[in-house]
């Protein structure tokens, strides 16, 4: 399987934008002792899918919006991968030119955050890889 699909439920219809509400949950929320534990989480998300034919959707619908696998790795990779390796790699680095942890700690720390702010100034270019597909539930 190289989809990834979720259920959800249009929110809104915005010219050829159809905006549609998921609940995301961790792979342990359908455990049957998940009410229990914390390690269990759901979160709602609003997904924007690009459409030619939105208008044939109405809030209220249910729709099963899916994306490649690809796309997942993708995103991982922006959000966790890069990051980490940028994180570690400054922390060698600084490390190895001053031999003091903590400031090689704060620095590699520090470099997270030029990452992330170009990461959201980028959102619109870098979300326009993404590609969504809606498709309507049928009841």
């Amino acid at each position: 399987m190289n989809k990834i699909n979720h259920a959800g439920v249009v929110e809104a219809v915005q010219g050829d934008c159809v905006k549609v509400r998921i609940v995301q949950t961790a792979a342990c929320a359908s455990c049957k002792v998940a009410a229990h534990c914390n390690a269990s989480e759901a979160k709602e998300k609003i997904i924007d899918v690009t459409s030619p034919d939105a208008q044939r959707y109405a809030k209220g619908d249910a729709v099963m919006v899916s994306t490649t696998t690809g796309n997942a790795h993708r995103a991982v990779l922006l959000a966790f991968g890069v990051p980490f390796v940028l994180m570690v790699a400054v922390i060698v680095l600084i490390y190895l030119l001053t031999g003091d942890e903590g400031i090689a700690a704060l620095c590699g720390i520090a470099s997270l955050l030029p990452y992330y702010a170009i990461l959201y100034w980028q959102r619109e270019r870098i979300g326009s890889h993404f590609a969504f597909q809606i498709d309507r539930i049928s009841n």
